[in-house]
């Protein structure tokens, strides 16, 4: 069966955010929580409060300078991602109308707990150029091998879109792959990860393990909001407990 492909731990249920109730807030959050490692996740560019410092990691702009220069929070995992799987976001609810007119999608959705604190969750929070983020869109991550697109180009950063399509830098691989596992965890039944992407996600987590930033990083996320993300805790103890190839202690 194709659950033998992944570790046991990817399918097992955790509890997923429960204390922080709206993205404004988590935002606020995790900008306190980065203050000692303000770096981007899919390009490693260094920022300094809202600003990008796009010569940090030689970001070639697109064609939006100034939302190139703006920091903004990316969802590793696209809101729209798991937002399709409420009926909220899909068809409306009866609390979702303005001046008489119903509404449906994102705005819709915020008014459900539960999508809510899933569009709250830390763990799936990384800061990113805004143009990039924009550009990244909700599309799926993947393996776009040598070819780019006219939008794949950004220079030192080597990030990759073409057809719908996105990687990131191999060095934000790892990361993007935890946190799509974390959040196909602690939020069963809704969409996160696709049969086609689970063994992409795989390959990026073993490819791509833990550095000492990811595992500090959760570790004040489980401070702040209560849950362990026990995919990046397996693999920072897995980490510790490793030998020493040279026999050294």
């Amino acid at each position: 069966m194709i659950f033998l492909l992944m570790p046991a731990l990817a399918f097992a249920s955790i509890a997923g955010n429960q204390t922080i109730r709206h993205f404004p807030e988590a935002k606020r959050l995790a900008a306190e929580i980065f203050k000692e490692n303000p770096y981007t996740i899919y390009c490693h560019c260094l920022y300094r409060g809202h600003d990008i410092d796009l010569g940090s990691c030689g970001y070639k702009i697109h064609k939006n300078a100034k939302r190139a220069a703006r920091l903004e929070w990316e969802h590793v995992v696209p809101a729209e991602a798991f937002g399709q799987s409420f009926k909220d976001w899909r068809e409306g609810a009866p609390q979702c109308q303005r001046h008489g007119k119903k509404y449906k999608g994102r705005k819709c959705a915020k008014n459900n707990p539960e999508f809510a604190r899933m569009e709250a969750d830390l763990y799936n929070l990384w800061p990113e150029v805004g143009e990039l983020n924009g550009l990244r869109n909700n599309y799926s991550m993947a393996e776009l091998g040598a070819e780019k697109s006219g939008k794949g180009d950004f220079g030192g950063c080597k990030a990759k879109i073409e057809d719908r399509k996105f990687e990131p830098m191999p060095e934000a691989k790892g990361r993007v792959a935890r946190v799509y596992m974390y959040m196909n965890q602690a939020y069963p039944g809704r969409g996160i990860i696709s049969d086609k992407n689970r063994k992409l996600f795989e390959a990026w987590d073993k490819l791509h393990p833990v550095d000492a930033w990811e595992c500090k990083r959760a570790e004040k996320i489980e401070k702040i909001q209560g849950n362990p993300n026990p995919v990046v805790k397996s693999r920072c103890q897995q980490v510790q407990q490793a030998p020493n190839p040279l026999g050294k202690t």
